[in-house]
């Protein structure tokens, strides 16, 4: 109840801000976690990243304060925050499908972005198993790219990702690196203000052998950290998604943790991860609140 309380909070203070600039790090004090936890913890609830929620609560006052009053479509936009004309029209046409003039034409459509709040929900029907491990710094090797989950574009690019990293034998040669054939899928740094991280798929201490015919084979270290560790059994990617909700709706809330802000993995053996028994990890770095 405590979090959902902190939670309810940040959001007040989010929506007194607007119009205005909304400095995240103030948000994340009032709900008493730091920007990197506050952060991934409304992505992760929500849906939609805070910069998203903030822009979409935006047009959407915009589009009242059109629709109910004869101010400039100029002065509209700069006072929601938007450099020229053109920007503003940009985005409120792609939230509400027509032009700032056109939201003012008697029976005109617009969409609303309701102001989010958040709600106790009791589960504790299913216990979730997990362990703390501490571990010292460890280097990967591998292949990454850099993506953006703005609007959830990260589910489109990351299963391309690993479709021509099969086609082009980088999971292979990684597989084949190591004698018990573990991957590993890395999320890191993360740029909330850019909406994009990266997402990279290595093995850890791979040598050099074998991947000699690999192009743009890079070397990560991840630092030493304290992680908790969820097992996931089941098919993917459904699976491990079900962990993935349930370690940020309800085993953050729940400890006295938090997110440390490092690289979060995906620890993948080989096999069929189609089958209903596979099995792999989810590795989270944490502090203690």
């Amino acid at each position: 109840m405590e979090w959902v309380m902190r939670m309810r909070d940040a959001i007040d203070w989010m929506e007194e801000q607007l119009p205005g600039p909304v400095d995240i790090d103030q948000v994340a004090t009032h709900a008493y976690s730091s920007p990197f936890h506050f952060q991934r913890m409304f992505h992760m609830l929500t849906g939609v990243t805070v910069a998203e929620y903030v822009r979409n609560r935006r047009l959407t006052l915009a589009a009242q304060e059109l629709a109910t009053s004869s101010v400039k479509v100029i002065d509209v936009a700069q006072k929601y925050g938007y450099e020229s004309p053109e920007s503003f029209a940009k985005a409120f046409r792609k939230l509400h499908g027509m032009s700032p003039s056109d939201a003012r034409r008697p029976g005109a459509h617009l969409k609303a972005f309701p102001r989010l709040s958040f709600h106790l929900s009791i589960k504790g029907d299913q216990d979730m198993d997990y362990r703390i491990v501490e571990r010292e710094s460890f280097q990967v090797l591998g292949k990454e790219i850099r993506v953006s989950y703005k609007d959830g574009e990260n589910f489109r690019a990351i299963p391309k990702f690993w479709q021509a990293c099969y086609a082009n034998g980088t999971v292979a040669a990684l597989r084949a690196s190591r004698q018990d054939g573990v991957l590993i899928g890395i999320c890191a740094d993360t740029d909330h203000a850019a909406e994009q991280f990266t997402y990279a798929i290595v093995a850890e201490n791979t040598a050099s052998t074998g991947l000699s015919q690999l192009d743009d084979v890079t070397v990560r270290t991840i630092p030493a950290a304290t992680w908790a560790v969820f097992p996931s059994s089941g098919a993917l990617p459904n699976a491990i998604q079900s962990v993935w909700d349930r370690i940020f709706s309800e085993w953050f809330p729940g400890t006295g943790y938090e997110h440390s802000g490092g690289p979060e993995l995906e620890v993948l053996p080989p096999g069929d991860d189609t089958a209903d028994d596979y099995s792999c990890e989810v590795w989270i770095p944490i502090v203690k609140r």
